[in-house]
């Protein structure tokens, strides 16, 4: 490792923050492809499996290319320590298990992603964590819901799909007059726009899969919080899970991290100018961005997010019933000639997806109407394609319908 330099600007962190070069002085960080490490001596192995000296002992505990990754993720959220895992899911799954146990009550939003929803208020059920689900945006019905047992409060904000905001420092008194840790879901926002740890989140999660890679080649995942809560909580249960980032997606996902605030800047551009053309299409009845100041929490967004909307927004095409809703959000969807008909988010390439029966589509449907997923509800990942051509794809759909 090399000593950090605090100093640096976000921008140059973002190309520069990575372990030592090698001894053959690489500029563009190394890929390591290996399972093992050849050790210098019994003595140090039985140190460093022990934990009590640096180095690398085994491909499931740890990569020089995945630390790269690590650190310069740690280094953009400005937290002390980072861990990566194979997905966002993992990474979520990796947190539940290391801080909650039979018993312990976890609050979430009514509108998160919807396998966090079924992961936390169902498969973790069974082994007996308590749940309870809340508005994302009014912090006293989260204050409400707190329990003794309350141990972890976990926002996503913006939401998938409604880019509903919450009160990041709201949250964090909550949580922490309660005795208990906030974890923010950075996905959407990432920290060119958005850094919860400073404003008094404990955890930070991101799915690595959508903009830190930026192109939508390889998943990963990731958790940025103190050096204590990385050594001591998350990292025994990578070792024991083996939830374990691969050192190629490793690599990918650390490259992307180079272009990720321009490509944020210019996708968000983008994003902004589509949901006012959305907003006026008579074919629409709703647009919800935060960058629009019709958006509830419009004044939150910008305060938080670097005065920027995001890249994502969703919208509700005009319907007098739900199977007509879906019916003619399928008909947008298959008139579609340009942009691509795909649930991830993130990718250069804009992509449309239908929640409801896509990534809610797991969900009961007490629960979608919960989280607000109607069946007209289409969501936009808007990337870097023009703008001009972004809304004429749409309108094919839109205009015929």
């Amino acid at each position: 490792m090399k000593p950090k330099k605090p100093d640096l600007h976000r921008d140059t962190l973002a190309v520069r923050e990575a372990v030592a070069r090698s001894h053959f002085g690489e500029n563009s960080e190394a890929l390591y492809l290996t399972s093992g490490y050849v050790q210098p001596s019994a003595e140090a192995a039985a140190r460093r499996f022990a934990g009590d000296e640096e180095g690398f002992t085994y491909g499931r505990y740890g990569n020089p290319t995945v630390a790269s990754f690590e650190q310069r993720l740690a280094a953009l959220e400005g937290a002390e320590a980072c861990i990566s895992t194979a997905s966002g899911m993992s990474a979520i799954l990796m947190m539940c298990m290391g801080l909650l146990k039979s018993g312990d009550h976890v609050i979430c939003s009514h509108s998160m992603f919807g396998s966090t929803i079924k992961l936390i208020g169902s498969d973790l059920a069974k082994f007996g964590v308590e749940s309870t689900f809340v508005s994302q945006t009014d912090a006293n019905a989260w204050k409400a819901a707190v329990r003794p047992n309350t141990r972890l409060l976990f926002a996503e904000t913006p939401t998938n799909p409604l880019t509903d905001v919450c009160d990041i420092r709201a949250l964090a008194d909550i949580a922490h007059n309660a005795g208990a840790l906030l974890c923010v879901d950075n996905c959407f926002a990432t920290p060119a726009l958005q850094r919860p740890m400073a404003l008094g989140a404990d955890i930070v999660m991101h799915s690595g899969t959508k903009y830190l890679d930026g192109q939508g080649r390889v998943m990963a995942g990731a958790l940025c919080a103190s050096e204590s809560l990385v050594t001591k909580t998350f990292l025994p249960v990578l070792k024991s899970a083996g939830m374990t980032l691969a050192p190629f997606n490793a690599w990918v996902v650390l490259k992307g991290l180079e272009t990720l605030d321009i490509r944020m800047q210019a996708q968000s551009d983008r994003a902004l100018k589509l949901a006012q053309w959305l907003q006026a299409h008579p074919a629409v009845a709703k647009v919800h961005y935060p960058g629009l100041s019709s958006h509830p929490q419009h004044e939150l967004a910008m305060a938080q997010q670097s005065n920027c909307g995001g890249a994502v927004l969703s919208f509700e095409v005009k319907a007098s019933d739900a199977d007509q809703a879906r019916a003619r959000a399928f008909h947008v969807l298959d008139s579609l000639q340009v942009l691509s008909l795909s649930t991830n988010l993130g990718d250069t390439k804009t992509l449309v997806a239908h929640p409801a029966s896509t990534s809610h589509g797991r969900l009961t449907e007490d629960q979608r109407q919960a989280a607000g997923v109607v069946q007209g509800l289409i969501r936009v990942a808007v990337g870097l394609e023009h703008p001009s051509d972004i809304q004429a794809d749409l309108d094919i759909g839109l205009s015929s319908l």
